[in-house]
C-alpha cells in the first residue's frame, strides 16, 4: 500500500505542481487526489483526455456527496476523470466553503486512500495534494492513514523555520511525544526542498537541522523550481516536458523513494500508467 500525501505550511511552495510532477513519474499505477480543503486548481490548469474541460462536479465534491453512506477503496474510482496525458485524478472542491461537506470524513477518505493499492480490480497508489496544512487543518485527520507525508519548502530560512516547526508539530501530533517514535510509526515524514538540484550541499545542511532540532523528520529529496517545466505540465507552454529540470528532479526523487521504502509498498498495485515515462 501506499498513501503520498503533500502538504505545505505556508507560502506557495508548489503542492500542485510537485503532486502532478510525482504522479506524472510513478512507477506504478497512481490516482492524484486534490485533497486540499481550501479548493483544487486542476480544473483550470489541465484538461480532460478528451481534450474538453474537466468536470468539477465529479471528484471531491461527488464524494463528499456520497461518503456519508460509507466509501470503498474501489468507489474512488467513480470519482475519478482521466486527465489529458492519461493521468487519473480524483479534482478537487471548487472553494474552501464546499469543504463543509466533508466534515468528519477525512479518517473515511484517508483509509479508503489507504487501501486502494489492495484492491483486487484497478489497485493504485494514492498520492494527494492536501495544501497548506497547520494545527486546525481538517485534512491532518487524513495523515494518519499515509503511509508518507512529504512537507514542502522553499529554502529562505523563515521557509525553513516553518518547516522544522511543522514537522515536529506533526510528528508529535501522529506519533506521540516520545523521542523516536517518528522512526518507529507510519507515518513517515519527509521534507521536500523546492530549489536548485545542483546545490548538493542544501539538502544536507537542511536534514542536520531537522535532525537536530528532533523534529522526526528528514529530507528525502530535491524539486526543482522550473516555471517553464511547471507551464508544459499543465500544457500551457510548448515543449518536451519529459526533458524539463521539474521532470528529471521528480524522477530522481521518486526513485530514491522507492529504493528506501519500496519494499514497504510491494502489492498488487499495476505498473505506472503516469503522464510522462
Amino acid at each position: 500500500m501506499a498513501l503520498i500525501a503533500l502538504a505545505a505550511d505556508k507560502g506557495s511552495p508548489g503542492v500542485t505542481t510537485t503532486a502532478v510532477a510525482l504522479s506524472a513519474v510513478w512507477p506504478r499505477r497512481v490516482l492524484l487526489a486534490e485533497a486540499d480543503p481550501a479548493g483544487g486548481d486542476l480544473v483550470y490548469r489541465s484538461a480532460a483526455a478528451h481534450g474538453g474541460p474537466l468536470d468539477p462536479n465529479i471528484g471531491m465534491l461527488s464524494i463528499a456527496a456520497t461518503a456519508r453512506r460509507g466509501l470503498a477503496a474501489e468507489q474512488l474510482w467513480d470519482h475519478a476523470q482521466p486527465m489529458s496525458g492519461g493521468l487519473d485524478v480524483v479534482v478537487g472542491l471548487g472553494n474552501a466553503e464546499q469543504a463543509v461537506g466533508l466534515a468528519g470524513l477525512w479518517p473515511t477518505l484517508g483509509r479508503a486512500f489507504n487501501g486502494l493499492a489492495e484492491t483486487a480490480q484497478q489497485p493504485a497508489d494514492v498520492i494527494a495534494d492536501c495544501g497548506r496544512i497547520g494545527p486546525d487543518a481538517a485534512v491532518s485527520e487524513m495523515l494518519s492513514q499515509a503511509a508518507l507525508v512529504l512537507l514542502l519548502s522553499r529554502t529562505e530560512p523563515e521557509h525553513l523555520a516553518r518547516v522544522r516547526d511543522r514537522a515536529a508539530a506533526l510528528s508529535a501530533k501522529l506519533h506521540g511525544a516520545q523521542r523516536g517514535a517518528a522512526q518507529l510509526g507510519l507515518p513517515l515524514i519527509g521534507v521536500l526542498l523546492i530549489a536548485d538540484p545542483g546545490n548538493t550541499r542544501l539538502p544536507g545542511q537542511v536534514n542536520d537541522m531537522l535532525v537536530a532540532s528532533q523534529t522526526g523528520a528528514r529530507v528525502v529529496g530535491v524539486i526543482a523550481e522550473d516555471a517553464v517545466g511547471a507551464g508544459q505540465l499543465s500544457g500551457r507552454k510548448r515543449g518536451r516536458v519529459e526533458k524539463s529540470l521539474l521532470i528529471r528532479s521528480a524522477r530522481k526523487v521518486v526513485g530514491d523513494l522507492h529504493q528506501q521504502f519500496g519494499s514497504a509498498w510491494a502489492g498488487p498495485a499495476m505498473p505506472g500508467t503516469g503522464a510522462v515515462q
